[in-house]
C-alpha cells in the first residue's frame, strides 16, 4: 500500500513539485522570519551581556536596560549600605558621537565603569590590556568600531588611533569582541570618571548601578533586598553567575529579570512583532493554498485509480491512510529543504553579522508541526472528495 502510494505521488511529477515547492516557502519564510526576530530580540539586550553584572540597580520606572532614566551619584552608596551587597559599582551608558579625524561623526554606544575594579568590563580582549583603561582618555572599543571608526578599510584602527568624543580626545588602547547593540552603534568602554567628561554635563549622570550578592545569597534575594531597602528598581541578570535562578518573591510572583523585561517592553511598545508576525502568516497561508488546492487537484487526477481501488475491496480508512502518507511525505520533504535554504541564509547572516539570526530549537519544531499541519489539512479535503466518490463510477463510460 506504502509503494502504491509513493508510485502515485512521483508519477505525477508536475503536481509533487508544486507541493514541494509550496511547502518549501512557506518552511522557508517561518523559520527565516522567527528566527531573525529572535535574532533582533537578542540584540536589544547587547548591554546586559557586554556588561555582565549579575545585578542591575536603576530608577524605579526604568523597564529595559536601553532606557537609562539619571540617578544620584550617592545611589551607589545606598545600594553598597545592603547588607546582601558583596560589591556594587556605577554605570554609565549612553549613545554618544565620535567625531573622526576627517570631520565625520559616528553613534556609539558608550560605557562608562569603574576604574579601581573595572567591573562591567568586556569579557574577551583581541588586543591591548584592559588595565589600560586607568591611563588617561583611553578607551576600549569593539570589532564593530574598527570597522566603522576606520577612514581607511586598508588601514584600521587600533591600538594608539586617535578620535574625539565631544571635542575631548580619546586614544585606543584595547579591542575586544562585544555583541552587537539594537541601535547598530559599536560599543566603546572607558572609566567613569571619564564617561563624564566625554558626556554633555547635567544634573544626575549615573545610568545604573551593577552589584554582587553576598556568598550564600541568589541574585534574585539580594535584588529583593535591595529594593526593599533602596527603593530603586533591582533587575537580575539571567544566566550570569552560578546562583542565577528562578525564585519566588514574598507577593508570590516570579522575580522580573532585565533580559525578559527588556524583551517584551520591545514587543509590547514596537511594531517589530506584527512586521515579523504577519509574514509568518503570509508564509503559513502560502502553504495552505498551495499545498490545499495542489493536492486536491491531485487526488481528483486519480480519483478513477482511487476508486478501481475501492471497488476492489480497498477500505475507506486504507484509502485514507494513503493520503495522509503522501501528504506527509511530500511535507517532510518540503520542510527538509525549506530548512536547509534557512541553514544557508544563517551562515550567510553570520559571516555578514546582520541581519541578527537566532534559531532556538523551538523554532525548526513548531515550523515542523505547522508544515505537517497544512498537509493533515490537504489531505483532509482529498479524504472528503474521495469518501463521497461512489466506487460503480468507475465502470461508467
Amino acid at each position: 500500500m506504502i509503494g502504491l502510494a509513493l508510485k502515485m505521488l512521483f508519477g505525477d511529477t508536475a503536481k509533487y513539485l508544486m507541493l514541494v515547492v509550496g511547502l518549501f516557502f512557506a518552511t522557508f519564510l517561518i523559520v527565516q522570519q522567527a528566527s531573525v526576530f529572535c535574532g533582533l530580540m537578542t540584540w536589544t539586550t547587547a548591554t546586559l551581556k557586554n556588561v555582565a553584572a549579575p545585578i542591575y540597580v536603576v530608577e524605579e520606572r526604568v523597564e529595559q536596560v536601553n532606557e537609562t532614566n539619571p540617578m544620584r551619584d550617592t545611589d551607589v552608596a545606598r545600594v553598597r549600605s545592603v547588607a546582601a551587597v558583596r560589591w556594587a559599582m556605577p554605570l554609565y551608558s549612553g549613545i554618544q558621537r565620535v567625531r573622526l579625524a576627517n570631520g565625520a561623526f559616528k553613534t556609539v554606544q558608550l560605557l562608562g565603569i569603574d576604574a579601581a575594579s573595572l567591573a562591567g568590563a568586556p569579557g574577551r580582549m583581541i588586543s591591548g590590556k584592559l588595565e589600560d583603561l586607568r591611563l588617561p582618555n583611553t578607551v576600549v572599543i569593539d570589532e564593530l568600531a574598527v570597522e566603522r571608526l576606520s577612514l581607511d578599510p586598508k588601514k584600521p584602527i587600533g591600538i594608539g588611533s586617535l578620535f574625539e568624543i565631544n571635542d575631548v580626545e580619546a586614544r585606543v588602547v584595547g579591542i575586544c569582541k562585544a555583541m552587537r547593540s539594537f541601535t547598530g552603534g559599536p560599543y566603546i568602554w572607558t572609566t567613569y570618571e571619564r564617561a563624564l567628561q566625554y558626556t554633555p554635563p547635567s544634573r544626575k549622570m549615573l545610568s545604573a548601578v551593577i552589584a554582587a550578592p553576598i556568598e550564600g545569597m541568589s541574585n534574585e534575594q539580594a535584588a529583593v533586598e535591595i529594593e526593599k531597602e533602596t527603593g530603586l528598581r533591582a533587575f537580575v541578570n539571567r544566566g550570569f553567575g552560578p546562583n542565577s535562578h528562578d525564585t519566588q518573591t514574598e507577593k508570590g510572583t516570579r522575580y522580573g529579570d532585565f533580559n525578559t523585561s527588556t524583551v517584551w517592553w520591545y514587543v509590547k511598545n514596537t511594531g517589530i512583532p506584527i512586521s515579523f508576525g504577519t509574514t509568518v502568516v503570509i508564509g503559513f497561508i502560502v502553504g495552505v493554498a498551495i499545498a490545499c488546492q495542489t493536492f486536491y487537484a491531485f487526488v481528483l487526477d486519480n480519483l478513477k485509480h482511487l476508486g478501481a481501488l475501492k471497488a476492489m475491496g480497498m477500505s475507506n480508512f486504507r484509502l485514507s491512510v494513503m493520503l495522509i502518507f503522501q501528504a506527509l511525505t511530500v511535507g517532510l520533504i518540503g520542510f527538509g529543504l525549506g530548512l536547509l535554504a534557512t541553514s544557508a541564509f544563517a551562515m550567510g547572516a553570520l559571516e555578514k553579522g546582520q541581519p541578527p539570526f537566532v534559531m532556538p530549537w523551538q523554532i525548526p519544531v513548531v515550523a515542523f508541526c505547522v508544515i505537517q499541519l497544512i498537509c493533515m489539512l490537504a489531505a483532509l479535503m482529498g479524504i472528503i472528495r474521495l469518501s463521497l466518490y461512489e466506487p460503480a463510477m468507475v465502470f461508467r463510460a
